[in-house]
């Protein structure tokens, strides 16, 4: 789990308090932070979520890769050879 949704889950939390406690004390200031800190809780908490998912599909995309790479030489090679041609053909216009 990513550091940021641990931060924001607890920011969030916080603004809940902060806004319950502004409701009960008729304090609109702190109704207010309290909403805000729930935004940007949810926000890094939203954050740190996608970051996770890029890290697994990133390592996903790896183990492919690798797997590939010991399973099928010839291919992933030519595959490389493919990719290369079409970045040379790309840069060349």
């Amino acid at each position: 789990m990513d550091e940021d949704r641990i931060k924001g889950s607890a920011t969030d939390i916080g603004g809940k308090i902060k806004d319950t406690a502004g409701s009960l004390l008729g304090d609109s200031k702190l109704q207010a932070e309290g909403k805000a800190n729930q935004a940007s809780g949810q926000m890094q908490n939203a954050y740190g979520s996608a970051k996770d998912t890029a890290r697994e599909a990133a390592d996903t995309l790896g183990e492919q890769v690798d797997s590939l790479l010991h399973e099928r030489p010839m291919v992933a090679l030519l595959g490389a050879v493919g990719v290369g041609y079409v970045l040379a053909r790309l840069m060349h216009r």
